[in-house]
């Protein structure tokens, strides 16, 4: 009798652990889906502004066309991206980012031509989407950090014991986390030339 009693009381406590750990990485996965919602929503705020800011450059004349065509054709390449947070790998991550990091470029390249037209950088709504545009990139840093900071819990629950034997069993993987972009270790060079 006794013993079946401590082969009950083993099966129990085995099963509340592993209970508790898959508990324990549903709430990290859920966690990283809602952060992951969140960098999708900031991205999409950039992509929503761009549409403005191009219609108010087309505005001046003699603008250069390449350079908006650019700038649509990266909002238009970055919004097609479609992420599964439950599924992500380190792949799609990588193409996400280089997707939404040439409409940063393309952003970048638009906004210093701008600087060569006076009548432009002066006017009133240009320079609110700028100010937008500088907020986006903020609110998007932040929730790419968050993001990260949500993986990481998550991937350290994935790889403690005995997280990581319920891990295993269900099929829970660890996810990727936002890098910078290369050569974003470089300053940028300055040239008023």
């Amino acid at each position: 009798m006794k013993k079946w009693i401590a082969i009950i009381v083993a099966a129990v406590a085995i099963g509340m652990t592993l209970m508790s750990s898959y508990n324990g990485l549903v709430k990290a996965e859920t966690e990283i889906d809602a952060v992951w919602a969140n960098v999708e929503s900031a991205y999409q705020r950039r992509a929503d502004l761009i549409p403005n800011l191009v219609n108010t450059v087309k505005g001046q004349a003699n603008f250069e066309q390449q350079t908006l065509t650019n700038v649509i054709e990266a909002r238009a390449k970055a919004t097609q991206t479609q992420i599964d947070p439950s599924n992500l790998t380190e792949e799609q991550l990588e193409q996400f980012q280089q997707n939404q990091n040439q409409v940063g470029s393309a952003l970048s390249r638009l906004l210093v031509t701008v600087e060569q037209y006076p009548e432009l950088k002066a006017n009133e709504g240009f320079m609110n989407l700028q100010a937008q545009l500088e907020g986006t990139e903020n609110r998007i840093n932040v929730a790419r950090n968050k993001f990260n900071e949500a993986a990481k819990v998550y991937n350290q629950k994935v790889r403690e014991f005995p997280a990581k034997i319920t891990a295993m069993l269900f099929g829970f993987k660890a996810k990727p986390y936002f890098k910078a972009a290369a050569g974003a270790e470089n300053a940028p060079v300055v040239n008023f030339n």
